[in-house]
């Protein structure tokens, strides 16, 4: 491989225009397939074959006008509350959000909450008309009743006198017929007053159910509107989106102030924001310092946002085709700006050394591509192999974000093995400053400098971070994992949800909207939860709300739900929809175990009233979501860990570096998660790291951060390693090249560390929430298994074990293919040959 990619190097600094304007081309085609055919992201994460999606389906189906997505707006008055005036503003511009063509429905929250007030009143007056009506009735059923009776006495009288039947009924026919007519008149007004008493009945019940929901504050100075879209929400233009805020926020001309819920407000068209632009203008910072030259430093980045652009790019020109969360590209953006800059970095710094050591530079780039290049090749496979797994646990979103950013790190390895020898052909000398080539060409001439070189780099190996950590490896070794031991203690208590408006910024419109429904409604209006019922055939009107509140009423009955309020029937009269108001926030712990206590109350349901209950709506599709991802995480991490474990094993050889790399790995996972928790379930530090309102964990969080950590850090393992066994190849001994080998790559991989931590921490101040904490577990994991695992637990390890780190038993080594990571067999006989060959295609 490392002949191969020596060749490839050539062939690109010899082709340079050739390679650059194939490049040009695929930037050109992407850009125009993105511009020409992306569609709209969501953050619709759904699992096909869940309950939750099982039901939205079905409610589509039986119930299309209750499908759509719904949101929510939310009104202030201030200390003064609601007047006319304001009510009047508030309910002319719901009266233009109905006139959308977008939205189906809106609730205005004044008329329903004045008709839920008035219910009981008007219950009240029901109760004591039909008791009126119910005197009357039996006045005059005991009126019937004598006069019955006392005809029955007279025609008795009659025929006792001798009369005929029908002298009798000539005399009393028109008695009797006003008997009848008296008769049918009280048995209309008994079943009147029947239906009267199942309407009021059924009144009453709704007017029970809706006791724990309310409109408008109890103190008149909060109101909150639903809007029902024709459309889920994730669906809802931008355009439309904004559209909607344009017409709640023209309230503030009454004096109101409007805040839409963050269903609304996300837009995740954009996935660039200052914060990342700050990470990547860190990262050059460092370039600089390393490289020092502007033009050094800005080809890692050059070459790092043309492998992003054609990876993102081409994410974006399939959204038409694929459903994809904003998550996608945004993943895809963070992992190909970090490895796209480290892996050129590698290249370039290779290059650059190679060149101030005096070697031509067309042999330097194709050298450099060939060693450095060969432990890019085979960290990015690493990194591919981790990201590709996410398809194993067959959760679509995550398949796809997955897929996404592991054909941007390909890019990104393609990138940096063909474009980056073919700039740097173009640059040429440029790349050193004139006062390093000036410093070179006077130490290359000194005689004897081969031998002060080898002494320099004898003392630089001995001393440094590198020298302390081999002179001390079990002090090293120790503090190093008692450090990571406590860091990871918070991970116990890890607790998994998909976010909502309570972990948006708090200056946000969508965390406004969250705090001022949550103090003023409960928490639990928030997040409702929508139960769908099937109920059974050939019900009656009457019949089937009379189930509909025998199940509401049941629904009622679990502990810490508030209401539970039927909001629709079918046509059919099958398929019922019933809102349930938790007590608590939806990515509460609470709410979980009301979702599992609401699914296994649908047994007594079914059991008592022959209905079948099951479960749809945002809370609990996110708390599914969640559930699923938990349960995936062990299988993708054996797959991850058992693939990768198979790739070092082929690139180094050894049955110990493997071991080792994972172990770390696992350690630097465990602390990771403790920081997460820290921070964002705990809140430490909030107020560095703006989480104002600490909850759950971002649900998918652990399944990303396990591909995308176990990937970087199998990158800074290939890259530290690499340099040792290659030193141990070329003769020297075990302690030794541990020793040589760091001091070689220690400085490289320490820039390209702070490059990728710089990078992921721009993220952490995401103009999209969800981003945020990925982006703190990324640079924090990095940050730890960069500094504290590569290079403090690795070199220590590897020094103390000495020749049996790369111990591989007999019959292994005969099978395995030498992939040679580390150039050895590029011997300048060899180079010379291969550099005379054409690259085969």
């Amino acid at each position: 491989m490392a002949s191969f990619l020596y060749r490839l190097g050539k062939f690109s600094y010899r082709r340079r225009w050739l390679v650059i304007s194939i490049w040009l081309a695929v930037m050109v085609a992407v850009g125009g397939s993105a511009a020409a055919f992306h569609g709209t992201m969501s953050n619709n994460f759904t699992i096909p074959g869940t309950e939750t999606q099982q039901m939205a389906d079905k409610l589509k189906e039986a119930l299309p006008e209750s499908s759509g997505g719904s949101a929510s707006v939310v009104f202030e008055a201030g200390e003064s509350g609601f007047d006319q005036a304001k009510k009047d503003a508030v309910a002319a511009a719901l009266t233009k959000l109905q006139d959308l063509p977008e939205v189906q429905a809106v609730v205005n929250p004044f008329t329903t909450q004045e008709q839920v007030d008035n219910g009981a009143a008007g219950i009240a007056a029901g109760e004591a008309k039909a008791a009126e009506g119910k005197a009357l009735l039996d006045a005059t059923g005991a009126q019937l009743a004598a006069s019955e009776q006392q005809l029955n006495a007279v025609a008795q009288q009659l025929a006792a006198s001798g009369l005929t039947p029908a002298q009798i009924d000539a005399q009393l026919g028109q008695q009797r017929t006003e008997l009848a007519a008296g008769k049918e008149k009280f048995d209309a007004g008994t079943k009147e007053a029947a239906a009267g008493a199942a309407t009021l009945a059924l009144s009453k019940r709704q007017i029970e159910a809706s006791q724990g929901i309310r409109f408008v504050s109890t103190d008149n100075k909060a109101a909150v509107a639903q809007v029902q879209f024709k459309t889920s929400i994730n669906a809802v233009d931008p355009a439309v989106r904004q559209e909607v805020q344009d017409i709640v926020h023209a309230v503030s001309s009454a004096g109101v102030t409007a805040y839409a819920s963050k269903e609304i407000t996300e837009d995740v068209s954009e996935i660039f924001g200052i914060a990342e632009i700050i990470g990547i203008a860190v990262a050059a910072l460092v370039l600089i310092l390393m490289l020092g030259t502007l033009i050094a430093a800005g080809l890692p980045l050059v070459m790092a946002l043309i492998g992003v652009a054609v990876g993102v790019g081409g994410t974006f020109a399939l959204t038409s085709v694929i459903d994809m969360s904003s998550i996608s590209p945004m993943l895809a953006l963070m992992l190909g700006l970090a490895v796209g800059i480290d892996y050129s970095l590698f290249i370039v710094n290779r290059h650059r050394t190679q060149l101030l050591a005096g070697m031509d530079a067309e042999e330097s780039a194709a050298l450099a591509t060939g060693t450095s290049g060969n432990a890019v090749l085979f960290a990015g496979l690493t990194v591919i192999i981790a990201l590709a797994a996410l398809v194993v646990p067959g959760l679509p979103f995550l398949a796809v974000m997955g897929v996404a950013a592991a054909a941007t790190v390909g890019v990104a390895v393609v990138v940096a093995l063909t474009l980056t020898p073919a700039v740097l052909a173009l640059i040429g000398r440029r790349l050193i400053s004139k006062r390093a080539w000036a410093k070179a060409a006077k130490h290359n001439a000194e005689p004897g400098h081969e031998a002060a070189d080898r002494e320099r780099e004898e003392k630089r190996s001995s001393g440094g971070w590198g020298g302390m950590v081999t002179r001390h490896p079990w002090a090293a070794l120790v503090a190093s994992v008692v450090l990571l031991g406590a860091l990871a203690l918070p991970a116990s208590q890890l607790r998994l949800a998909l976010p909502d408006g309570g972990s948006e910024p708090v200056d946000s419109q969508a965390f406004k909207a969250y705090d001022l429904t949550r103090s003023s409604f409960g928490e639990g209006v928030t997040g409702p939860i929508v139960v769908v019922g099937e109920f059974p055939e050939g019900l009656s009107e009457n019949d089937a709300k009379n189930k509909q509140f025998d199940v509401a009423d049941q629904l009622r009955s679990v502990e810490n739900v508030i209401a539970a309020v039927p909001i629709a029937l079918s046509e059919d009269r099958r398929t019922a929809v019933f809102q349930v108001i938790p007590k608590e926030g939806p990515a509460s712990a609470g709410t979980v175990q009301v979702v599992s206590d609401l699914r296994a109350k649908g047994t007594a349901i079914q059991d008592d009233l022959d209905v079948q209950i099951g479960l749809t709506g945002q809370t609990a599709g996110n708390i599914d979501v969640s559930n699923k991802l938990g349960a995936a995480l062990p299988p993708y991490l054996a797959i991850v860990v058992g693939l990768s474990l198979l790739l070092l094993l082929l690139v180094f050889r050894s049955i110990v570096v493997p071991l080792l790399a994972t172990g770390g790995f696992l350690l630097s996972l465990a602390a990771a998660f403790g920081a997460v928790v820290a921070v964002y379930q705990w809140g430490w530090l909030g107020g560095i790291f703006d989480v104002a309102n600490p909850g759950a964990v971002l649900s998918f969080l652990p399944i990303i951060l396990i591909g995308v950590l176990f990937g970087l850090a199998m990158d800074y393992q290939v890259f530290i390693t690499s340099g040792m066994r290659e030193s141990f190849m070329h003769g020297e001994s075990a302690k030794h090249a541990v020793r040589s080998g760091f001091s070689h790559a220690a400085a490289v991989v320490t820039a390209a560390a702070i490059i990728m931590v710089s990078v992921f921490s721009g993220f952490i101040f995401s103009h999209l929430t969800m981003v945020r904490p990925l982006g703190f577990a990324m640079a924090f994991g990095v940050l730890i298994d960069a500094f504290v695992v590569r290079m403090t637990i690795v070199p220590a390890v590897m020094y103390l074990l000495g020749e049996k780190a790369w111990w591989l038993p007999k019959w292994l080594e005969r099978i395995l293919p030498d992939v040679d990571v580390e150039g050895a067999k590029l011997e300048r006989s060899d180079r010379s040959k291969a550099g005379s060959e054409e690259l085969v295609h």
